[in-house]
C-alpha cells in the first residue's frame, strides 16, 4: 500500500476514534464476554457462497472474518462495530475481488462485504438500531445469480465505512457464522425470543440508476440504496 494512502487511512481512523469519543460510543462497543448465557434463541440466514475466479480467496476471508466475530456477544445497549473486531483487512487475509471506488479489483479482504451484509440483513430483520451502513456504489449481479436482497448489503472500507449495530434488546445477544465451502450460514443468538419483521423490497429503475427502498411490516422505511447500473 501507497504511503500516502496509508496515511489518509490512518487520519480517518483517527477522526473516527475523536468522534466515537465524543459521542461515548467508545465506551459502549462490544468486547468478548467469557459470561456463559442460555442463547437458545435464533433468526438465521443462509446464503450460497458463489464460485469465482477467486473464490479461494473469498472463502478464506470469509472464515477469518467469521472466526474473528464469532466469540463476540452484545450485552444490552452495546455496539457492534465491523472493523473494531475484523481489523486491518491488510492484516491475516488475502486479495479477492472488491469494489473500489466504483471499480472491480483485487483488494486484501475481499468477500468480506458478504459477512458484512449477512449481518446487516438477519439484524433488520430481528430490529436491532442501525449506528451506520453503506451500500455498494454499483450492483454487480442479475437476479440469477445474487445471494442476498438487493439492498440487505453493507459495503465496508477500512478507516472510511464501518457496520455499527447496536443491541436494542434489554438481554444479550451474538451474530454466530458457520461456513461451508458453498454456504454461508448467520444466526442471530438471543436470551430472550425476538419477533421477526417482515421485510419489503420496493425497486425504481432509471437509464443508470436502481433505487431500492427497504421497509419493515409497519411500512417504516429501512434504508434506500443507489446503485449505478453497470454499462
Amino acid at each position: 500500500m501507497k504511503p500516502i494512502k496509508q496515511l489518509k487511512i490512518w487520519i480517518k481512523i483517527q477522526l473516527k476514534l475523536l468522534a466515537d469519543v465524543y459521542t461515548g460510543h467508545a465506551f459502549t462497543f462490544a468486547g468478548k464476554n467469557t459470561n456463559k448465557f442460555l442463547l437458545l434463541h435464533s433468526i438465521e440466514l443462509v446464503q450460497e457462497i458463489k464460485q469465482t475466479e477467486t473464490a479461494a480467496a473469498k472463502l478464506f476471508n470469509i472464515k477469518t472474518a467469521a472466526e474473528k466475530i464469532n466469540p463476540y456477544i452484545l450485552l444490552p445497549n452495546e455496539i457492534f462495530s465491523f472493523w473494531k473486531i475484523a481489523g486491518n483487512p491488510n492484516i491475516g487475509f488475502q486479495k479477492s475481488r472488491s469494489i473500489v471506488n466504483g471499480e472491480i479489483l483485487n483488494e486484501s479482504g475481499g468477500g468480506i462485504c458478504q459477512v458484512a451484509g449477512s449481518i446487516y440483513h438477519v439484524s433488520i430483520i430481528a430490529g436491532l438500531e442501525i449506528l451506520e451502513r453503506h451500500n455498494h456504489s454499483i450492483d454487480l449481479y442479475t437476479e440469477e445469480t445474487r445471494f442476498a436482497p438487493l439492498g440487505t448489503d453493507a459495503a465496508v472500507v477500512y478507516g472510511h465505512k464501518d457496520l455499527r449495530i447496536r443491541n436494542c434488546f434489554s438481554f444479550p445477544i451474538k451474530f454466530f457464522f458457520e461456513i461451508t465451502s458453498d454456504r454461508l450460514c448467520i444466526q442471530l443468538l438471543s436470551t430472550e425470543p425476538i419477533h421477526e419483521k417482515k421485510i419489503t423490497f420496493t425497486i425504481h429503475h432509471n437509464k443508470e440508476k436502481t433505487i431500492v427502498e427497504v421497509c419493515d411490516n409497519n411500512n417504516k422505511k429501512i434504508n434506500t440504496s443507489t446503485y449505478k447500473k453497470l454499462i
